[in-house]
This record gives C-alpha cells, structure tokens and sequence, in this order.
C-alpha cells in the first residue's frame, strides 16, 4: 500500500499526512487539511488515530525509511528510543545517540536533525524540548496527549 495517506484529526485541530513506499514511512505531515487526492485508509493512519484518540503507543515498530545524512540517521534512531510521555533536552539525546553533549557540534547535529526529522511521531522529536519538524501547537497537543 503505496501512496499518500491523509486524514483531519480533530485532536491537533489539522490533518496527519504520511508518504509511504515499500511498507515504510518516509513522511509525516500536519497539513491544514488532506490534500484531494490523499487516501484516507492505511492500517498505520488508523494505529495513528488510536493514540490521538488515547491509546498509548510507541510506534518503535513501524518501519521507517530515512534518507538523510548518517550522523543524522544515528540522532533519529536515537530519539526513537526516548519513552512515552517524556520530555528529554538535546543533551540527553546527543548522550542517546552516542555522542559528545558537551560538544555544541554534536548538540547542533542534534539540532538540525530534529529540524529536518522527515517523519514526526515516529521519530517523536515532540518528546525533545526545542524545534522539531512537528509544528509548535502538534507538539503542544501530543504532549498533553502524553500526559
């Protein structure tokens, strides 16, 4: 089931949008709304709804494909890694991800990562303080979901 997969998602107040090729995600949106020609049925888009309706889960088992650089990917694996309703600083995820957190080089890689994380939720960079891929008002909402 290739393609784009959108719905409106009345929890974040905007749509979820995901891209995926070969069984995996390789990206997330939060668009205004669908875009016209996005199919609404995916078995992932409905594991999506059932945690922004509630139900706790941790997406570690979604296949994802990331196509960035490698000391990117070692930050997003990393982050993939941080708990269900935690809130961790880039430091923490520098140490995660195996590298220096008191070297501002690796607390930048950090940073760029996160800003260029392709696929939000799956890679939850709501759950890193400071900017992400996913849009300021997302994050405010799936943290109080995460509560």
């Amino acid at each position: 089931m290739e393609g784009i997969y959108a719905r409106e998602s009345p929890t974040l107040g905007r749509a979820v949008q995901i891209g995926v090729v070969a069984d995996r995600v390789i990206s997330v949106s939060f668009p205004e709304e669908p875009p016209a020609d996005a199919a609404a049925e995916h078995p992932i888009l409905d594991r999506v709804f059932d945690y922004l309706g509630g139900a706790e889960d941790h997406f570690d088992d979604v296949p994802v494909g990331l196509t960035v650089p490698t000391d990117h990917r070692t930050v997003l694996e990393a982050v993939r890694n941080v708990p269900y309703g935690e809130t961790v600083d880039a430091a923490r995820v520098a140490r995660l991800a195996g590298l220096d957190d008191e070297d501002e080089g690796n607390l930048e890689t950090v940073r760029d990562a996160l800003r260029d994380n392709p696929v939000p939720l799956f890679v939850p960079d709501h759950r890193v303080a400071g900017p992400g891929a996913t849009p300021t008002d997302v994050v405010k909402r799936l943290r109080d979901l995460e509560a």
